[in-house]
């Protein structure tokens, strides 16, 4: 989000708790979209700089919290299985993005006016 001066608002970041024991956040759902477009949870964990067990346990994670599978695995194959996301793994992106779109735009009045506070404290302290 860029102001017309061409600074850049500060962003929001949404975490949903699901219940006590776990949360989806940006980068749950990052590691989702990554495996959508790689086919792999090793692909999209070296995407991303984890390791493939970082990967794994946050799929597994996932899937312990919304109590159902969000990534698949495929086996064999000509280049020997890989991952997909299931139609609730689909859902669950396109919602949490859905999710996050709507409270950017909620909370774009308030983000502007802090960028306009902290640039007018700056300029006090300076």
């Amino acid at each position: 989000m860029q102001k017309p001066n061409g600074k850049a608002l500060p962003s929001l970041s949404v975490r949903i708790d699901i219940d006590a024991g776990g949360r989806i956040g940006p980068g749950k759902i990052e590691l989702l979209e990554t495996i959508h477009r790689s086919g792999s949870i090793s692909a999209a964990g070296r995407a991303m700089e984890m390791s493939y067990k970082r990967a794994w346990d946050l799929v597994d994670e996932i899937n312990r919290i919304c109590r159902q599978a969000a990534v698949e695995r495929q086996t064999g194959g000509k280049n020997g299985g890989g991952a997909v996301l299931t139609p609730f793994g689909r859902s669950l992106v396109a919602r949490y993005r859905k999710i996050e779109r709507t409270a950017t735009t909620a909370a774009r009045k308030e983000l502007q006016a802090l960028r306009s506070d902290i640039g007018r404290a700056k300029k006090r302290a300076g």
